[in-house]
């Protein structure tokens, strides 16, 4: 089946979307579960969704392909164990912003590191995310201690997480590389949780955990994970980056309309620059 760019884009956009909608249903299950706990299931369910996909293809599973997908599962779990420290330590607008800074990190990564040609468009466009998210999640101020630190770390795993997946997704099966990813997630974060908690059992399943489960594991972890990984085959780690900014953004309309929380205007204003720059970069892209 051959993608287009601007269908792999359209796809990875609603990656985006999915991840940006579950933020607040997240937050309304870890009130009532460890956030270990509730990481352990959401990837360890995922994976054996995945793995029942995938049985056919086990026969084709690789070393090489087996550690591939062990390195995409370690550089996630270790994002989100950063993520989850700096939010102890400050506010999760800021962690939300200094997270989003990974637009910008992975071109440059991919520029100064990896030798890629980044389209100047994208470079324009990532700067407009960043302003844009700059003023949808900190409203123009923002801090500075450990719990920034923690989250700018989390900002370079996920870029380097982006630019790996591109790499690996043009070289092995997709539906291997995303069931041992996310199996490694999981096992990682049960490793975390039973040492931090000494438990992975919920103390009572309460709706809003087992709603926020179904929901993460079908669409935020098995459709997300396995449509990122395929459509970074057709469009560049760049533009990954720069569409998926459409989390934060979707997950502020999202908690405007589901949780009653209000926008201000200069919230507004960051979200139209963070769809004004994905726009400019794919105009960008179009006309090179």
């Amino acid at each position: 089946m051959t993608v287009k760019p601007y269908q792999a884009d359209l796809l990875l956009l609603l990656v985006g979307i999915s991840w940006g909608t579950t933020f607040i249903l997240v937050q309304e299950a870890i009130r009532d579960v460890p956030v270990y706990t509730f990481l352990f299931w959401r990837f360890f369910l995922a994976f054996l969704f995945m793995l029942l996909l995938s049985i056919r293809q086990l026969p084709r599973l690789t070393l090489p392909m087996l550690a591939a997908a062990i390195l995409l599962g370690l550089i996630n779990l270790s994002a989100y164990a950063f993520q989850t420290f700096g939010l102890t330590f400050t506010l999760s607008s800021s962690v939300a912003f200094i997270t989003g800074l990974f637009v910008i990190l992975v071109p440059l990564i991919a520029f100064f590191v990896f030798h890629q040609r980044v389209a100047r468009s994208v470079w324009v466009g990532s700067v407009m995310a960043i302003v844009g998210l700059w003023f949808l999640t900190t409203q123009g101020a923002l801090s500075a201690g450990w719990g920034e630190v923690y989250a700018f770390a989390c900002a370079i795993l996920f870029a380097l997480h982006v630019l790996f997946t591109g790499h690996y997704a043009r070289r092995y099966d997709v539906l291997l590389l995303v069931t041992f990813q996310l199996g490694t997630v999981g096992m990682g974060a049960g490793l975390l949780g039973l040492a931090v908690d000494h438990t992975l059992l919920p103390a009572t399943l309460t709706q809003p955990f087992i709603i926020a489960l179904v929901i993460t594991v079908l669409f935020a972890t098995v459709f997300a994970f396995w449509v990122q990984t395929s459509m970074q085959r057709y469009t560049t780690p760049s533009r990954t980056a720069l569409i998926l900014t459409m989390e934060p953004l979707s997950a502020a309309v999202f908690s405007y309309f589901y949780g009653g929380e209000m926008l201000s205007i200069l919230q507004l204003m960051g979200g139209g620059l963070i769809v004004a720059g994905m726009v400019f970069a794919e105009w960008g892209a179009d006309n090179t």
